[in-house]
């Protein structure tokens, strides 16, 4: 898909609750019943001060109808922590996905982040691997117990 009329720019605090939104949406989108998706809420919630945190980067159309977003913090060991890729549901392999994730590994390499690190949600995983990330393990859940994600890394 073309990218033409999709502008990418720094998340505000005004976008707290439309990020929350489209977070929300685009996980449901892989099936994932009510109660799971109870129990990811406030992971998937973007607050005003993990705005002010993280490193978020917002696409949208030329109505400034927000299509997806991707953010990253430092982790303990300073690598990149990407802590969100989240897209529109009916933009889901369109290509915003890779355009937000290019944009964030951009930021990333320009403040000297060398790894980026994520646990991924497993129907996500085949997208970082298109993207260059590889397998390194696997990390609990940070919302469900017992539940372990693929842990991805890529040399940026």
């Amino acid at each position: 898909m073309s990218h033409d009329g999709i502008r990418l720019r720094s998340a505000t605090a005004d976008d707290a609750r439309v990020l929350t939104d489209l977070s929300i949406r685009s996980k449901a989108h892989w099936g994932y019943d009510a109660a799971f998706m109870e129990m990811c809420r406030s992971e998937l919630t973007m607050t005003v001060a993990r705005i002010d945190e993280e490193d978020v980067v917002v696409a949208e159309t030329g109505d400034r109808t927000m299509v997806g977003f991707a953010s990253w913090a430092r982790g303990p060991d300073g690598s990149a922590e990407i802590t969100n890729c989240f897209v529109e549901p009916t933009m889901i392999g369109t290509g915003i996905g890779g355009l937000v994730m290019a944009a964030l590994l951009d930021r990333a390499r320009a403040v000297g982040i060398q790894v980026a690190m994520i646990d991924s949600d497993p129907w996500a995983e085949g997208f970082y691997l298109r993207l260059g990330f590889v397998r390194v393990g696997e990390a609990a859940s940070g919302s469900i117990p017992g539940r372990l994600l693929p842990r991805l890394r890529l040399d940026v």
